[in-house]
């Protein structure tokens, strides 16, 4: 698994967007932006964390700050997702598992006693530059779409 370090160029990358169009981090040059990597589409913490941030847009845009959301789920899916909970923002599905291998957010987790392969919630904060300014790990939701934007602004 790839790790990333704060100062460190983040990665580029291409996905397919929930709109069909393509998504990468080298258009957003010149803005600041904010990749979440999210477990699952339509389940309570990613519904509950993207409503955070969606609630919370304008005050991104006023602080040059683009927000993109990753999951692993197909495009369907995250398009579902996006237009049942009325998203500003785009998400993209890596059903490959390439850029969040790239990112390190893809790793073995267990519940109930059961190993499996999945997104550990992360945000990252990237700067004009393109560089990682930032990287909450193992997110918990309550107050972190807070959190993030005062550091997009601090920046």
């Amino acid at each position: 698994m790839a790790t990333i370090d704060v100062g460190a160029p983040a990665p580029d990358f291409t996905l397919t967007g929930d709109d069909g169009h393509p998504i990468s981090l080298s258009a957003q040059a010149g803005h600041k932006v904010v990749l979440y990597f999210y477990p699952k589409a339509g389940t309570e913490g990613c519904t509950l964390e993207a409503h955070d941030f969606n609630r919370l847009r304008d005050e991104f845009a006023a602080a040059n700050t683009v927000v993109i959301g990753i999951s692993a789920d197909p495009d369907k899916a995250i398009a579902r997702f996006r237009t049942k909970n009325g998203l500003a923002f785009p998400l993209a599905g890596d059903t490959e598992h390439k850029v969040l291998t790239a990112y390190g957010v893809w790793a073995e987790k267990s519940m109930y006693g059961r190993s499996f392969w999945g997104v550990v919630r992360t945000t990252l904060l990237i700067d004009t530059d393109g560089r990682i300014a930032r990287i909450w790990p193992k997110v918990k939701v309550a107050g972190h779409a807070e959190e993030v934007l005062a550091a997009a602004k601090a920046l």
